[in-house]
């Protein structure tokens, strides 16, 4: 298995940057026009007509909001990292959608690089024929693949309780409790893909919280 992810980890790395291409030409192509709409299975990246600074998670929120309601989805966790800002989006029910991330410069919202771009099996980019099979990893069997990944990778850290997403989970990576980045896990394979793109957390809300 180890040999398996080692192998593919370049070609999942060379997914991310051609679907991160599509997503920039679907957005040029088409997010001016008011009659657009995103659809579940394609996602193309940014999507909120108004531009303005996120300065804080309150911000976050509000421009994560006006993009989930492309869907018909809304936010639940919003997080603020060095590098910008990252926010669920959950479905009607309360379950997890896909991930999106917040440029606080220009408040640009598009997909998370990564699992919610090439694992996402109902919001992802990905051509239905190309996705893995049904999930054969359960919970408890995630945050055991992430602990074992962390511990030959990020010495120190440890996982915390598993986001389920369509396709695979997301989990907070922790320092004695503290809560340090994030990774995800494929449902299907077990592949573990680390959230390195974020920087150093700063703070985190749940959706109409106060910070």
């Amino acid at each position: 298995m180890n040999r398996l992810r080692a192998r593919g980890l370049p070609l999942a790395v060379l997914i991310a940057a051609v679907a991160a291409l599509i997503a920039s030409l679907l957005w040029a192509a088409g997010h001016d026009s008011p009659s657009w709409r995103p659809r579940a299975g394609m996602m193309a990246g940014e999507v909120t007509a108004r531009r303005e600074p996120v300065r804080n998670l309150a911000d976050a929120d509000r421009a994560a909001t006006r993009f989930a309601g492309h869907w018909g989805l809304h936010v639940g966790e919003v997080m603020r990292f060095s590098n910008g800002f990252y926010a669920q989006l959950l479905d009607s029910s309360g379950k997890g959608a896909t991930e999106v991330l917040v440029d606080p410069g220009s408040g640009r919202v598009r997909l998370e690089f990564g699992p919610a771009m090439i694992w996402n099996t109902a919001y992802g980019m990905m051509p239905a024929g190309t996705r893995l099979g049904a999930a054969k990893v359960d919970s408890g069997q995630a945050v055991r693949i992430a602990d074992r990944w962390l511990r030959d990778h990020r010495t120190g850290l440890h996982a915390a309780g598993p986001d389920l997403f369509p396709g695979y989970y997301t989990l907070h990576t922790l320092r004695d409790d503290h809560i340090v980045g994030m990774l995800s896990v494929n449902a299907a394979t077990g592949a573990v893909w680390y959230h390195s793109w974020h920087g150093r957390f700063l703070e985190m809300q749940e959706h109409g919280s106060s910070t």
